[in-house]
């Protein structure tokens, strides 16, 4: 299976887009359709909300591959240097 490591920019991303923005959809009508026809998991668990709102932790899996979504670093303070 293939494990793919997905950095959040924010609090939370779109099911859609990581999908997407992985290159498990070659566009984001196709990433819809995948979700549609109940294709993607998140948590082990059917997703057929296609725009769910994904968190730093959970895991996609579709086609053979999990997606571990991670909460990007945190900056240093230069205050606190």
């Amino acid at each position: 299976m293939r494990e793919i490591d997905f950095v959040l920019r924010g609090e939370f991303v779109t099911l859609d887009a990581v999908l997407k923005a992985t290159g498990l959809a070659d566009s984001g009508g196709s990433a819809k359709a995948m979700v549609a026809s109940g294709r993607v998991q998140v948590d082990g668990r059917e997703e057929l909300r296609k725009t769910a709102k994904l968190r730093a932790g959970q895991v996609v899996a579709v086609h053979g591959a999990r997606v571990r979504l991670r909460a990007a670093p945190v900056a240093a303070d230069p205050a606190e240097g």
